[in-house]
């Protein structure tokens, strides 16, 4: 069996409809969005809507400023538009119509943190299967599913009325709830990767992004045979193992156009 594993697809969909070729299956890890482009900024949704020179300012909060000052910015951007909400989903809704149909082999697919899951099962076709908090046999193996982000500890959602954009992120317990629901799985497949330092932190951005301490539970209890994941674009590691379980950041598919190929 060969399976190819992307993620961070960013809205790469040249790359994506060739992902699958000569492959049994394609799992897609995801973050299939592109919101916002920061090497491009007149790409991505934001780009889009607010231009270049909006979004490379909001880059640059993010890059150098403080969180307060990034989200006060970005109030002032989304507050130039009639009706934000309506904006952001014309324009994911035409990226998904896209980027679904550009899944070509059958397609296992979880979403990441800058993905809408709501909308998936509109634009999945009979050759996508999406899964999160399940389990599927893919050539003998069970793959498990566990889609989304995780919450920092101490931060409780409350969605805003009328807020433009809601990224999956999701409470851990409700997150370690998806990954409870995982049992005796041979490739543990999620967005995000195992709470582990050199795993997590992302040396460009130079920032630990949030993982998951259920992950590396499953992996020392269940010892499957990989853990693959994406989420940090850069990692301090691509790889690290666990016991018996190769753990893999499949890559930023964005940039790299190439999947991660398992064999067995």
């Amino acid at each position: 069996m060969r399976v190819h594993v992307v993620s961070d697809v960013h809205g790469n969909a040249d790359a994506l409809k060739r992902a699958g070729e000569g492959a049994d299956a394609l799992v897609v890890l995801g973050d299939l969005l592109d919101f916002v482009d920061y090497r491009e900024h007149d790409k991505g949704i934001m780009g889009a809507l607010f231009g270049a020179e909006k979004v490379a300012q909001f880059a640059r909060l993010r890059r150098e400023g403080t969180r307060d000052e990034t989200v006060a910015y970005s109030r002032t951007l989304w507050a130039t538009l009639d009706d934000p909400a309506a904006a952001v989903d014309e324009a994911v809704r035409e990226q998904y119509a896209t980027l679904f149909a550009s899944m070509t082999a059958p397609t296992y697919a979880t979403p990441g943190n800058v993905d809408s899951p709501v909308l998936w099962p509109e634009f999945a076709g009979d050759g996508v299967q999406v899964l999160d908090g399940e389990v599927a046999t893919i050539g003998g193996l069970r793959f498990g599913f566990a889609g989304g982000a995780v919450l920092p500890e101490g931060v409780v959602p409350r969605p805003r009325k009328g807020a433009a954009w809601r990224p999956y992120l999701r409470p851990r317990e409700d997150f370690d709830a998806s990954v409870a629901k995982l049992s005796g799985v041979d490739v543990l497949c999620t967005h995000i990767p195992p709470a582990l330092p050199e795993l997590t932190y992302d040396v460009v951005a130079r920032r630990a992004e949030l993982g998951s301490s259920a992950l590396l539970e499953l992996i020392r209890e269940q010892r499957p045979r990989w853990s693959v994941f994406g989420h940090v674009h850069q990692p301090l590691a691509a790889r690290r193992r666990v016991g018996y379980t190769e753990c893999r950041n499949v890559g930023h598919f964005k940039e790299t156009g190439q999947p991660y190929v398992l064999r067995w």
